[in-house]
């Protein structure tokens, strides 16, 4: 089967010192065209014909991924996230640039997308496996393994449209992993498995990705983003807003739909390479926030279980009903250790006006692993129907966690336990009596 030039597939090694990347997009577009008639359509393809409509779904979309990279696409709906993963997979034609992949693909996009209900899920294995060009033998000799993987037990041979959901979506990843493609592309799809799968299938994402697999993967599940990804690429508007670390991207992601609420938007290096982002009405600002020890000397070091307190200044530049004051900690990667807020607490602050300022002082046990964690900070008046931010902020402190008198532990958590141990010694019994 001959390729289009819009979507090509290269093995041949290569003599430049830097590793091709397995997936190169160039100048990326796609748009909806409406004629006055299909013959007008038709004819657009040999002539320039002027549209009656033109709908710009994507534009000017550039990036790599390198062999082993894992690489997140996040956007709001209508962002332009799927059509791009469509024209990655062949199943959309770009009306312009080009994409170029160097090896084999596979994808996990719309759930149970080219499954026959009428088919068992063995049937649609082998339908489906032949599809991504796989010979009969080679989908006979994987059968068992993706029937192992799916568990999913004696639906295995019954017709795919009493399967529910979850089951579809086994069945889908086992075959489209049966056989380690270059690059893997997973839409949303893993999420509406169940927590077993879900750890079962990011376990063999992980496995991939050690031998050499590069992941695409979309999804508005944060934590999934910032533990698999190397870096994560924003859309927005069909254009890319952002590609950066993913905790950064993510954080820009939540400034924009803040933005979206008439909040004003600061993206701001740090010296540490990090990007801090505030967001926010302005009615409320965070004056200054410090970490210190029980004796008041500040602290940007600490030992496991140290008792510190977190001091926040808050100034109120405006006559506010309410004030919700909250604080979360992220480890260096950008994933939630902990996070509450005052109306959780229920210690929300009523009536204020414009020209107070208010400190908080937070104290706890600071019962975390080794590392460098940050903490975040938001500011926001909450009823039943809406939460408005005064001002919410990335990276606002940054401290390191050392481990100077614990045994040691691994994880981001110090929760030693008393460990007590019962040991029985075995009863040898006395050989029977002949008789």
């Amino acid at each position: 089967m001959s390729q289009s030039p819009h979507q090509q597939s290269e093995t041949q090694s290569t003599t430049h010192t830097r590793p091709k990347p397995l997936l190169e997009i160039r100048e990326l577009g796609k748009a909806y065209r409406r004629y006055p008639n299909e013959l007008m359509r038709v004819a657009s393809w040999f002539s320039a014909i002027k549209p009656l409509e033109e709908t710009w779904i994507l534009r000017d979309v550039n990036f790599d991924i390198a062999q082993g990279e894992a690489v997140g696409i996040v956007g709001q709906n209508g962002a332009g996230k799927s059509t791009l993963l469509k024209m990655i997979t062949g199943t959309l034609r770009p009306t312009e640039g080009y994409i170029r992949t160097h090896g084999r693909v596979a994808a996990i996009l719309e759930l149970g997308m080219g499954f026959n209900g009428e088919l068992t899920g063995r049937q649609n294995v082998l339908h489906s496996a032949g599809l991504m060009g796989f010979t009969h033998a080679q989908i006979d000799d994987a059968m068992e393994d993706i029937e192992a993987f799916a568990e999913i037990g004696d639906y295995f041979d019954q017709p795919m449209r009493v399967y529910s959901s979850g089951m579809q979506m086994r069945v889908a990843f086992s075959v489209a992993t049966a056989f380690r493609p270059e690059v893997l592309i997973v839409d949303e799809a893993l999420s509406v498995g169940d927590a077993y799968f879900q750890h079962k299938s990011f376990d063999r994402i992980r496995e991939f990705q050690r031998q050499g697999t590069s992941l695409l993967i979309v999804s508005h599940d944060k934590a999934a983003i910032q533990s698999l990804c190397d870096r994560a690429i924003l859309l927005d508007q069909g254009r890319v807003l952002e590609d950066g670390l993913p905790q950064d991207i993510m954080d820009y992601y939540n400034a924009i739909i803040a933005q979206k609420e008439n909040a004003k938007v600061e993206i701001t290096p740090l010296d540490s390479g990090q990007i801090q982002t505030r967001s926010g009405s302005g009615e409320a600002s965070v004056k200054q926030i410090s970490l210190h020890a029980t004796n008041g000397n500040a602290l940007d070091v600490v030992d496991v279980g140290q008792p510190v307190e977190l001091r926040i200044e808050v100034a109120i530049h405006a006559d506010l009903p309410e004030l919700v004051a909250g604080y979360k900690l992220k480890d260096r990667v950008g994933q939630d250790v902990f996070g509450t807020n005052t109306w959780h607490t229920h210690q929300v602050e009523r009536q204020l006006n414009a020209g107070e300022t208010l400190t908080y002082c937070l104290r706890f046990n600071a019962n975390l692993g080794p590392g460098s964690y940050s903490v975040s900070l938001s500011l926001h008046r909450s009823d039943t129907h809406l939460t408005h931010n005064y001002q919410w902020i990335d990276h606002a402190l940054v401290f390191q966690m050392v481990n100077m008198e614990k045994d040691f532990f691994l994880g981001t958590s110090w929760v030693m336990p008393t460990i007590q141990c019962e040991r029985k010694t075995a009863k040898s019994s006395a050989p029977n009596e002949s008789v």
